[in-house]
């Protein structure tokens, strides 16, 4: 199950690969489940895009300070770069850690994979599959006996009915809904607020009500 709910402790270090919008909201979810306080733990950023920073706090370091053995997040929406920076980490020795906001409710005999996140009020029913690297956002929710292979992303509000798998890569975007049973192809994008009534083949971009 990754290392879902284990609290980050003083002495620990988390590295948070992405300072945008989702990695500010990633670091949301640590603080909340922080058993020490922020500056007793070693939490950071990485981006190569703003080396030198400081970001809500947080020292922001380039990819070539990473130090290997460590812990670590992709913070990024995107599930290409989210799939080549998880490998370039894997690869250099670092660990993925899982993180769920405390607000998020997981159900039993659900399995999340390393590296996944889950924001606050997300709820990821009972007997779900999430594979590594899955992001599911606030306000999401994600029905029974779903499968959300790797790098999925699940936006804001969206909700997964049922018996639902998403192929790896696929995006849900912000409001839609998918109905009980179906399947999103690989790299699919299903578009905010659409309403997903018939299974989205490999690579399509779909939207509207129904969404096709």
């Amino acid at each position: 199950m990754g290392q879902k709910n284990q609290s980050l402790r003083a002495g620990k270090v988390l590295y948070i690969v992405g300072a945008g919008g989702f990695g500010r909201e990633t670091l949301d979810a640590v603080l909340a489940g922080l058993e020490a306080t922020p500056g007793d733990s070693d939490l950071c950023f990485v981006d190569d895009g703003h080396p030198g920073e400081v970001i809500r706090g947080l020292d922001v370091i380039g990819s070539g300070a990473v130090l290997a053995g460590k812990d670590f997040v992709i913070a990024i929406a995107n599930p290409d770069v989210r799939r080549r920076l998880a490998n370039a980490m894997l690869s250099g020795g670092s660990v993925a850690r899982t993180i769920v906001h405390p607000g998020a409710v997981v159900g039993p005999e659900t399995y999340l994979g390393d590296g996944t996140v889950l924001l606050a009020l997300s709820h990821i029913s009972s007997s779900v599959r999430a594979g590594n690297h899955v992001q599911v956002n606030y306000n999401a929710t994600v029905g029974h006996d779903c499968v959300l292979e790797d790098y999925v992303t699940v936006l804001p509000g969206a909700n997964v009915a049922g018996g639902v798998t998403l192929g790896e890569g696929s995006t849900i975007g912000s409001g839609a809904i998918v109905l009980p049973g179906l399947n999103v192809g690989r790299g699919a994008m299903v578009g905010a607020g659409a309403v997903v009534t018939r299974n989205v083949p490999a690579g399509a971009i779909v939207k509207g009500v129904p969404a096709r």
